[in-house]
């Protein structure tokens, strides 16, 4: 702790005197690197986790922690793998699902879709599907040869709710000339955005019926979809099933599924921590900087100091005062701006495409529509700390040199 005195000195040197300007530049451009510095990470490392949580959250919401796929493309005693998913323990749900890539026309427009059959409970149970719809009903799934599509792929198409589509399938009846494709057209009963461009530009949801007629696959399904109470450990808990499983599908967790995608974002973040974390080492070399100029600017001061009966001590805590005040500052700086970058984010973006011309956010490529974050209160106390150690770090050798000024030998020579 600083005595009265101390505190008195360590505000009179942080105000310039005459000849002293380019000290205090040097203090404020340190200052202020760690402010950005610190502000960087923070809304880095939480768009980063907004992503991965956005990612996390809609892919697995929308395609489970796990499935059981078929072997063919089809599970024939479905309803009894069935029960035993739902049986095991550690499993909150399965769903019997059929997945499958067709063509989808309107008038003169042709895209390539994934169609996906569901129960309408197990529709109506998926909130990513459910809380997206955009116009119509999921309701209206119950009429006959009704689906819904996803919103980017209504763009493309150039349809809305209540228009209908043709979907194509391979799979149709054989003739003399060869099999001959099957040709349904739908009504869109409801248009919804899960929030994923390739999801959203390629999905057809109908009734699990509907789509066992369309694909020809009687009463067989294509896949079993599970989730359970931790998808981190969804491979351990599904040991069992995929032990019922064996001869008749396989089971496929979603670490597998998207292993490469999600061990690609861990990568990026680690290494966008480190390269970051340079800005505030950097701004704590600025700080060594400041303070060195500033003893040696001071050099007759700390005579005058320690020969009036001040020890090395206090000396030593004024000049580690005088960093850690920077340091400090600098976080809190750094904290407010970080803050405000991430509540303004998406502002951010907008208004920087406005001024370069360039799509700096496109959903094609991001996956998500918006700009994602997720504050982490843990990394952002480890910023904060980061930040003020490097900056004590950074007032130890200059507050040595201050504190090993020999009195004499300065009015000596001063």
């Amino acid at each position: 702790m600083l005595t009265r005195l101390e505190r008195r000195i360590v505000g009179r040197y942080l105000r310039p005197t005459k000849g002293e300007g380019f000290i205090f530049l040097v203090a404020s451009i340190s200052l202020i690197a760690v402010a950005l510095g610190v502000a960087a990470l923070i809304a880095v490392m939480s768009v980063m986790n907004g992503f991965r949580a956005e990612l996390f959250d809609r892919i697995l919401g929308l395609n489970g922690h796990a499935i059981v796929q078929g072997y063919a493309g089809r599970i024939e005693d479905w309803r009894a793998l069935l029960a035993t998913a739902r049986a095991t323990p550690g499993v909150t749900s399965a769903t019997p699902l059929i997945e499958q890539p067709l063509m989808a026309s309107h008038r003169d427009r042709v895209e390539g879709v994934l169609v996906r059959g569901m129960a309408l409970d197990d529709i109506a149970r998926a909130q990513v599907i459910a809380g997206g719809v955009v116009t119509g009903d999921l309701a209206g799934l119950a009429q006959p040869r009704t689906v819904a599509v996803g919103a980017e792929l209504a763009t493309r198409l150039g349809v809305e709710a209540g228009d209908d589509i043709t979907l194509i399938s391979p799979q149709g009846q054989a003739t003399p000339f060869g099999t001959a494709p099957r040709i349904v057209s739908y009504r869109v009963a409801a248009i919804f955005r899960i929030g994923i461009y390739d999801f959203d530009k390629a999905f057809v949801l109908m009734r699990l019926d509907e789509a066992q007629t369309l694909l020809d696959l009687g009463d067989a399904v294509g896949v079993i979809e599970v989730k359970t109470i931790d998808p981190d450990r969804a491979p351990s808990i599904l040991m069992p099933l995929a032990a019922a499983a064996e001869g008749r599908g396989a089971v496929i967790p979603w670490q597998s599924m998207n292993a490469q995608l999600f061990e690609a974002l861990a990568v990026e973040r680690v290494a966008m921590f480190w390269i970051l974390s340079i800005i505030i080492l950097v701004a704590a070399f600025n700080i060594v900087s400041a303070l060195i100029m500033l003893v040696r600017a001071k050099t007759r001061d700390i005579a005058i100091l320690r020969t009036m009966g001040a020890s090395r001590a206090a000396m030593l805590r004024v000049f580690v005062g005088l960093g850690l005040i920077l340091g400090v500052a600098g976080t809190a700086l750094g904290l407010a701006l970080g803050f405000l970058i991430l509540w303004q984010r998406q502002a951010i973006v907008v208004g920087l495409q406005r001024l370069t011309g360039a799509n700096l956010w496109d959903p094609s490529i991001r996956f998500l529509s918006e700009l994602p974050a997720r504050v982490d209160p843990g990394e952002v106390v480890a910023i904060t700390l980061m930040a003020l150690i490097l900056s004590l770090l950074a007032t130890l050798y200059p507050a040595w040199k201050a504190a090993r000024t020999d009195p004499v030998a300065v009015l000596r020579h001063g």
